[in-house]
């Protein structure tokens, strides 16, 4: 099971329309009804405010979304504090609280992330501004994480 980040499914939706991808989502429709793939809680929500074409087809397959549980809260804040961000002072380079809460639930489950923001290669000096793949990385935090493109590549399904 691989849980989605709501940039990457959106990146999927946007870059492979349906209508001349078919193949690809008729895939990933087996990969959701499977539960292979699932969101967030935050993140499916996150999908319906930006995309509610998106939001209706996971709908139609039945996406699991994952719960936020007490156990995932207390990991979003532990890794919050490990970027130095206090109280709900997001810096917009960074991630912010709907990304840890995925973060947090891709570790607590033991799950791989997909997620397509950015990789940044040369790391910022101030950890508030790490993106999802940078925070998946850190030492203390360890979660497997790859772009919609790589998952893609690497399940060497053809269409």
């Amino acid at each position: 099971m691989r849980l989605v980040d709501a940039s990457s499914i959106l990146w999927a939706w946007d870059t492979y329309p349906i209508q001349q991808f078919p193949g690809v989502w008729r895939w990933l429709a087996t990969l959701v009804e499977d539960h292979e793939l699932v969101l967030s809680e935050v993140n499916g929500e996150e999908v319906g405010h930006k995309s509610e074409e998106c939001a209706s087809w996971l709908r139609e397959h039945n996406c699991r979304h994952l719960n936020v549980s007490d156990g995932i809260l207390k990991e979003a804040m532990r890794i919050k504090g490990l970027l130095g961000i206090v109280d709900d002072r997001y810096n917009k380079k960074g991630v912010d609280e709907n990304d840890l809460i995925c973060i947090a639930t891709a570790r607590i489950h033991g799950l791989e992330l997909i997620s397509d923001e950015g990789l940044q290669l040369n790391p910022p000096t101030n950890p508030a501004n790490f993106k999802i793949p940078r925070v998946c990385g850190m030492p203390e935090v360890q979660v497997p994480c790859m772009s919609f493109k790589e998952f893609l590549a690497s399940s060497g399904a053809v269409f």
